[in-house]
């Protein structure tokens, strides 16, 4: 039996060499939406304006982690959803400890005081000994955590239930998910204790969750206030995660020393945003960890396999959790 293959990436014609190169068995292209296209691969909205126009879908593999667009209650789950996994922490854990020595360096700062002729004598800091908090511990916060020690940091990881990680010194668990449709999780007060102390002395707070209804603003004002004065926020996990207000009066206030934000509540961000000229805010406009043909490629040759056999696919995607 044959399978028809749909690629909906702005890289098609790299993914289709990719693939093509790899002989995989009982494989065909298609070239637009078809009766007989069972296999999808490619962005989720791209794919969610084509989900109408493929009845005989069996199997999508979206190129990205995150998979809102196809979460939508209103449209067809009648398929196994795939997301891409194992192949951002090393890319991930680039930008974060990036923005880490950058910080503690005074990267920027030197190059402020060299563009106005100012000898700047002011000591460095190290990430040696300084506390980083990881809002979540997948994959991705793995391997953060992974590159943390090797500076010699202490790692705090705040997760569901899982430990995984033995690279995270202590972690802090969330209760289990409300099952209150209109309630956010981290709007309850018994959740309060134990994310303020997870925030408690953070010299770092970065956030790697997936975006669904229970995580939704967890970087709210009260987490903000938990965090020491000379804390720094790193948001590369989803937009919704942070509580735009609370942060930018967080940062107006000098409540936190400054934030790192690859993803927003929306993208591309309007231009009268008030993050545009927030003091103390970089923004990389969702750069982070892109998604390589190459890496994406290589999770498609596995769970094509799997597919084939019949096998359970890897990295499939809940529709109720959202991840």
């Amino acid at each position: 039996m044959s399978h028809k293959l749909l690629i909906l990436a702005q890289d098609e014609n790299k993914y289709r060499t990719l693939i093509e190169e790899a002989q995989l068995e009982d494989l065909e292209f298609a070239t637009q939406p078809a009766d007989d296209v069972d296999i999808v691969l490619g962005e989720p909205s791209r794919i969610k304006a084509a989900l109408g126009s493929l009845p005989a879908l069996r199997w999508v593999q979206s190129i990205w982690a995150g998979v809102e667009p196809l979460l939508d209650p209103a449209i067809r789950r009648d398929y196994v959803l795939t997301n891409a996994r194992g192949v951002f922490g090393e890319l991930m854990s680039e930008y974060v400890i990036g923005y880490l020595l950058a910080h503690e360096r005074k990267i920027f700062q030197r190059r402020e005081a060299q563009k106005n002729k100012l000898w700047d004598e002011s000591d460095t800091g190290t990430l040696r000994g300084k506390t980083i908090g990881l809002l979540g511990v997948g994959s991705i916060g793995a391997e953060v955590a992974l590159t943390a020690k090797f500076f010699g940091m202490n790692v705090r990881g705040y997760t569901w239930s899982s430990e995984t990680s033995r690279h995270v010194d202590e972690y802090y668990h969330l209760m289990e998910p409300s099952m209150d449709s209109n309630s956010s999780l981290f709007d309850k007060q018994e959740q309060a204790p134990a994310l303020h102390r997870f925030a408690h002395g953070l010299d770092y707070l970065v956030n790697i969750l997936p975006n669904t209804k229970d995580t939704r603003k967890i970087i709210n004002a009260e987490l903000l206030n938990a965090l020491p004065p000379h804390a720094l926020v790193i948001n590369v996990g989803r937009g919704p995660a942070v509580d735009e207000s609370a942060l930018i009066e967080a940062l107006n206030e000098n409540k936190i020393a400054g934030a790192v934000l690859d993803v927003f509540e929306k993208e591309p961000l309007p231009k009268d945003h008030p993050f545009w000229t927030t003091p103390n805010l970089l923004m990389t406009f969702h750069t982070a960890a892109p998604s390589l043909a190459e890496d994406i490629s290589n999770l498609f040759f596995e769970n094509y396999e799997l597919f084939l056999e019949g096998q359970p696919l890897m990295y499939q995607v809940d529709f109720e959790k959202g991840y």
